[in-house]
């Protein structure tokens, strides 16, 4: 498939997606029962606005203030998660996608629930991390997405998951060039430490070269300073700090601070 499907799914060269931060959801440790779900979807929907309107290319929905997440989340962050986009889906005016963190089993049936075009997730690997000991298993993720009619759902592969280390003595070459002959991810998405964290650019090089063919996302830590940097080599970026009150992860996103980020990616495009 290379790189083409970029442009029909996102309408974009070099596509921007934009994180939606979720607040924290009924069963998290710092979800607000006295404000509900109420609070958190007006939340949402101030963020997706101030998105859209400073012209980001898509949208992903993600449950990031979960914290500390679950390697196999229970049924209702999901549930919630749907809820929130359902309410929301009348003011969804681009692309959007999932990521229940860190579930990708879930995030596909989010997807396939809510009509999200992508999801982004970890799909391979073992990894120790922060939430334990974090293993995945890819072929029968992709199996069960397919199950319930997902097939066309574009997968997002992270193989550089914050907040955790890989188990083998990899290079990351290798594993690029693995995960794509393996597992036929629809991209690839590579990190920094956290949310935030900058990419590190000889990193997302090595990957980039070792599968021209596949694109490649730099997945944290893109700014306005550094985003012509990390377009040159990568294929699109994932953004979410960057667009935040002051860049503070914990802010609401800030309109004027999207449109200026993509004032230079449309230079740079």
């Amino acid at each position: 498939m290379g790189i083409q499907w970029l442009e029909s799914v996102y309408g974009s060269s070099k596509p921007i997606v934009a994180m939606c931060h979720l607040d924290a959801l009924p069963g998290d440790p710092s979800y607000d029962r006295a404000k509900g779900m109420g609070y958190v979807i007006d939340r949402a929907y101030e963020n997706l606005r101030a998105l859209q309107d400073g012209g980001v290319d898509a949208v992903m929905f993600s449950n990031e203030f979960s914290l500390p997440y679950l390697t196999k989340t229970d049924p209702i962050t999901a549930i919630a998660m749907a809820r929130i986009i359902g309410e929301l889906k009348s003011e969804i005016r681009i692309p959007f996608g999932v990521n229940v963190l860190w579930d990708a089993e879930a995030s596909c049936a989010l997807a396939v629930a809510t009509g999200a075009s992508f999801v982004r997730e970890i799909f391979t690997g073992v990894y120790a991390s922060d939430f334990g000991l974090w293993n995945t298993d890819c072929g029968r993720t992709v199996r069960e997405r397919n199950a319930i009619g997902g097939e066309n759902v574009k997968l997002m592969f992270n193989i550089v998951p914050e907040a955790s280390t890989y188990l083998a003595s990899r290079d990351i070459a290798d594993i690029a060039k693995t995960t794509v002959f393996n597992c036929h991810p629809d991209a690839l998405c590579v990190s920094g430490r956290t949310a935030g964290a900058k990419t590190d650019a000889c990193v997302l090089a090595r990957v980039k070269q070792s599968v021209p063919d596949t694109p490649v996302f730099a997945n944290t830590g893109v700014t306005k300073e550094t985003v012509a940097e990390q377009l040159s080599i990568a294929d699109g970026a994932v953004v979410g700090t960057a667009f935040k009150k002051n860049g503070d992860f914990f802010e609401m996103t800030d309109k004027d601070r999207v449109a200026a980020f993509m004032d230079a990616v449309r230079k740079i495009r």
